[in-house]
């Protein structure tokens, strides 16, 4: 399915491609602190997104492999992806609720579930829960993530 969306003030926009209709939410301590809450994510192909308003777009290398973006204008924060070439490089995670329909999509999975806080519940029981240990056996190249 395509989907389009765009950051809270309207000056970051974005064109997706052959978006899954499956998300996923990390709970580590990254994601927390960036979005002050957990990271509900879309992951997309990098080459299936058209941006436009991209000078608007400011980046944080958030570790040795990966790196954040919001809108410098309204402080939306625009997508997660990784840099080192590892086993998830190439795609783009983008926050569920940038999207302009956020709808149709079902949930997968939850990693660094070993991090959630206590308060934060979701519905369902039908979908992979991992913790820190079994995301770094997954790729050990993520070592050293808080």
């Amino acid at each position: 399915m395509n989907k389009s969306g765009g950051c809270l003030c309207g000056a970051v926009r974005f064109d997706a491609a052959n978006v899954p209709d499956t998300y996923g939410i990390c709970h580590c301590e990254l994601c927390r602190r960036w979005t002050g809450s957990a990271l509900l994510e879309v992951s997309i192909k990098t080459e299936d997104l058209t941006w436009h308003g991209a000078d608007n777009i400011a980046v944080h290398t958030s570790s040795g492999w990966a790196e954040r973006a919001w809108c410098k204008t309204c402080g939306t924060n625009m997508y997660f992806r990784h840099t080192k070439r590892d086993k998830w490089f190439g795609s783009t995670e983008v926050p569920l609720g940038v999207f302009d329909d956020p709808d149709g999509f079902t949930l997968t999975h939850e990693i660094f579930v070993d991090q959630k806080p206590d308060s934060f519940a979701y519905a369902g029981d039908d979908h992979k829960r991992l913790t820190r240990a079994d995301v770094l056996a997954l790729n050990p190249d993520l070592e050293g993530t808080k």
